[in-house]
């Protein structure tokens, strides 16, 4: 087997420069995958609200003509039919705010990765250094 050979001290500060700057760098590049990922589902969220209000605003204008000929026609069936397409969009609406309020949530911007890898890391380094 061959032996280590002997490294000068310049050469092991300049090894232990570049590997921390490699391992800052990956860290760096591991934050900005986690929060990305975090501002997707975030973005999602909130084009769930986007169309929770649209369907919102077709179902009030819907509850309003039905509310309308109801009157006029004195409860005949094409106020009942305005009302019961009324309701489903009502429903439809409902259904969107919850799905979108599920998908909302700030610790999902938290970047546990990094976090836990900078721990091991920090750990890793406090133990060479021990040595």
């Amino acid at each position: 087997m061959a032996e280590p050979q002997a490294r000068s001290i310049p050469t092991l500060i300049g090894d232990a420069v570049r590997e921390t700057q490699d391992l800052v760098s990956k860290e760096i590049a591991l934050f900005r995958t986690e929060m990305q990922e975090g501002l997707e589902h975030l973005a999602f969220a909130l084009s769930l609200f986007i169309a929770a209000g649209v369907f919102a605003l077709t179902a009030l204008l819907v509850l309003i003509l039905a509310l309308v000929k109801g009157l006029a026609v004195l409860l005949h069936s094409e106020a009942l039919a305005a009302l019961i397409v009324a309701g489903a969009f009502a429903l439809v609406t409902i259904g969107l705010v919850l799905w979108g309020r599920s998908k909302v949530s700030v610790s999902g911007l938290k970047p546990t990765r990094t976090e836990r890898q900078v721990r091991e890391d920090a750990a890793i380094i406090t133990e060479r250094l021990g040595e």
